[in-house]
């Protein structure tokens, strides 16, 4: 039990911290996405888009500064280019679940999928859901990269045989 601790023990505690800062980023992005889309009739995949950069920006400084302050630092720049490179793709699979739901399915269906509600549950549940799993794992290979660990290649694992 306690190799696994001390093997699983740190990515635990790094996937609480992503849970929190992401937890806050998504009350932002839940808020201003259902003000814009009641509050002046903003079209769906605008409103997404605007308030997804915003709630990344909010969650790029608590990733950084908290879940993993603790790995050096490769540049904040490139930090920051990755991490909203990775974020384009996740709001990209997030407006794909909203675009199939409100714009597909709602062209058959409008009464059912063109509601808020459908906006809110294909858009910010389901389309979070996915872009967060993305997100974690592309932030965690790509962007806050643990510079102690050795790198992987398919070669280390694969063990050398003499043939006969």
């Amino acid at each position: 039990m306690a190799r696994l601790r001390d093997r699983f023990g740190h990515l635990v505690k790094e996937l609480g911290k992503f849970g929190t800062v992401g937890g806050i980023a998504f009350l932002f992005d839940l808020l201003i996405f259902n003000l814009l889309i009641s509050g002046d009739g903003t079209p769906p995949l605008l409103a997404k888009t605007i308030s997804t950069v915003i709630a990344a920006t909010l969650a790029f400084v608590g990733n950084r500064f908290w879940t993993w302050r603790a790995r050096e630092r490769n540049g904040l720049r490139r930090e920051y280019l990755l991490y909203f490179f990775f974020n384009a793709v996740g709001l990209g699979i997030g407006l794909a679940c909203l675009g199939i739901s409100h714009y597909a399915l709602g062209s058959i269906w409008p009464a059912v999928f063109q509601t808020t509600l459908a906006d809110n549950i294909s858009g910010q549940f389901i389309g979070t859901a996915f872009g967060t799993f993305f997100r974690f794992w592309s932030y965690r290979r790509f962007v806050f990269v643990d510079a102690a660990a050795p790198a992987r290649t398919p070669s280390a694992s694969v063990p050398v045989t003499k043939g006969d």
